[in-house]
């Protein structure tokens, strides 16, 4: 089975598995954070997050264990969220890369945030 995700007006096929995976630059700390999320009738779930270091609201998960340079945890989310926000702040120097089927990066030029949302169907 494919999926599908809206960011704004793009659709993006992720392929099989119906998962995707964020990565990008903290605008402060300016090191990598990387998140894999799988798309559920209930929403948008995060699986995995990790970080190439820590720094201010950077905090790894509890379980994390660092692996190849990088913590690495399950996030505990209360729910599964419809959307997500991403919101720019213009000082990463970059954008988010979402990876599906393929990859693609998001927002580099982006003037406002945006939303990532299963698409309808």
């Amino acid at each position: 089975m494919s999926a599908c995700l809206m960011a704004g007006a793009m659709a993006i096929a992720l392929g099989p598995g119906a998962g995707f995976s964020l990565e990008w630059t903290h605008s402060v700390e300016k090191v990598t954070w990387h998140e894999d999320w799988r798309i559920t009738p209930a929403g948008l779930i995060p699986t995995r997050a990790a970080i190439r270091g820590s720094g201010a609201g950077m905090e790894p998960g509890p379980d994390a264990r660092l692996i190849d340079g990088w913590l690495v945890w399950q996030p505990q989310a209360p729910a599964a969220v419809p959307e997500l926000v991403l919101a720019a702040s213009g000082a990463t120097g970059g954008g988010w890369r979402l990876c599906g089927a393929d990859c693609v990066t998001l927002g580099q030029d982006a003037a406002g945030p945006i939303t990532l949302r299963p698409c309808p169907g």
